[in-house]
């Protein structure tokens, strides 16, 4: 065994437990084993019943409000299981001071993540919080309810419909951020060369309505990811990347992100690729498997989602990641996404399609570039074969036109037509 985020040894009972119990109180919950050391090896307490009235009166004095918990005796009672689960009453303080989970290690909390529990026990999200401009304008909300769904009246009685405005409030953080100006960031594009030296357009959309943002981000993906090939007396548009995928990643970045800091959702353009990093990791209740998998999905914003939804621009339950998997089904490079505790990140790779490669090919061609020559040795050793193999699944991919080989003996390299 080893410690995890929601799993911590102890060795004996100090009072420095109860700020993980703090911790585990205030989050997704958790487990500590007393009488395991460091690394897993049970140790065992000399008196576990003492031990158990000990561990309960420390809890029950020292954390308030009181936490959910049970706990076992175990291992022919020679250890001391307690459970902590996540609470409703946030946020669960150990002298005075909330704490959290940072990988195997329990942190205090910092002021805003402080504000962000006390929303949470009191089941308020920051969406709902009153918006600091009360002075607004929704002309682009209005003309996108008419032209989407046909609304012809657009007065404050909509605005209530749709969550956005109540009489003793008046409107909230969801209505500032559809808002024609707002004082929310918005969108960071960076568009690179050859390299990340090399950028060849940067623009920033922030302090306008995300419906906005939105539209504004699609223009700029359609400059650099779409052309027309004439055929005849016809004209085809060609993708580079499935818009419909860059749409998914755009909206699940500005639903799903944190509006509470002064962070961009930043897209980085590349030849290859596009990332879409947005801030803010999952909201609680969920794990990064549920999450990639579409088994569940949880809404941090929901009232922005809603309003994204009614005007068709997403489904609502939560089926982006899903939606961007399948897109990618027939591709070569498939779709990455990345988790961590304060951002989400979304890898788009350019679309490609080859029959005509083998199955240990194709796992070949996933690490080779368009952009960049590489040699053998920054190839092999990522691949699951040896040397030998590699070179010739790499001659077999180059007699089938895929790729071009460029130099000789130990200066060869590859590179993707």
């Amino acid at each position: 065994m080893r410690e995890t985020r929601i799993l911590e040894f102890k060795e004996t009972i100090t009072n420095t437990f109860l700020k993980t119990v703090s911790a585990f109180s205030n989050y997704n919950g958790g487990t500590i084993l007393f009488g395991v050391d460091d690394n897993g090896n049970v140790k065992g307490l000399l008196d576990v019943k003492q031990a158990c009235l000990d561990i309960e009166n420390k809890i029950n004095d020292s954390i308030s409000p009181q936490p959910n918990y049970t706990l076992e005796i175990q291992n022919n009672d020679q250890t001391i299981k307690l459970t902590v689960k996540s609470g409703l009453q946030k946020p669960y303080l150990y002298k005075s001071k909330a704490y959290k989970r940072n990988d195997t290690a329990t942190i205090e909390v910092d002021t805003l993540e402080f504000s962000r529990l006390v929303l949470d026990g009191k089941n308020i999200s920051f969406e709902e919080l009153p918006c600091k401009d009360q002075e607004l304008s929704f002309k682009i909300l209005q003309c996108k309810l008419k032209e989407n769904i046909h609304i012809e009246t657009f007065n404050q009685d909509t605005l209530k419909t749709l969550n956005l405005y109540d009489n003793i409030n008046g409107y909230n953080n969801v209505a500032g951020l559809l808002a024609d100006k707002n004082h929310f960031s918005g969108i960071d594009i960076v568009k690179f060369g050859e390299n990340i030296s090399i950028i060849q357009k940067r623009v920033t959309f922030e302090h306008i309505s995300v419906l906005e943002i939105y539209e504004k981000a699609l223009a700029v993906f359609r400059d650099y990811y779409q052309y027309e090939v004439i055929q005849g007396a016809d004209r085809k548009m060609v993708e580079k990347i499935p818009e419909v995928a860059f749409r998914e990643a755009i909206a699940n970045a500005l639903i799903h992100r944190v509006w509470d800091i002064n962070s961009h959702t930043r897209v980085s353009m590349f030849d290859d690729r596009i990332e879409v990093v947005s801030p803010g990791g999952l909201p609680a209740g969920i794990t990064a498997e549920e999450y990639l998998s579409g088994k569940l999905s949880i809404l941090r914003n929901r009232n922005l989602a809603n309003v994204f939804y009614r005007l068709g621009l997403v489904e609502i339950f939560g089926t982006g990641i899903t939606r961007i998997k399948q897109l990618y089904a027939e591709s070569l490079i498939k779709p990455e996404f990345e988790v961590s505790e304060n951002a989400i990140k979304i890898v788009l790779p350019i679309f490609e399609t080859n029959v005509n490669l083998t199955e240990d090919e194709k796992v070949i061609y996933k690490f080779l570039s368009k952009t960049m020559l590489k040699p053998i040795s920054e190839i092999a050793p990522y691949v699951p074969f040896g040397k030998s193999k590699t070179t010739q699944l790499l001659k077999a991919i180059e007699k089938k036109g895929v790729i071009a080989v460029e130099g000789k003996g130990r200066g060869t390299k590859y590179i993707i037509k």
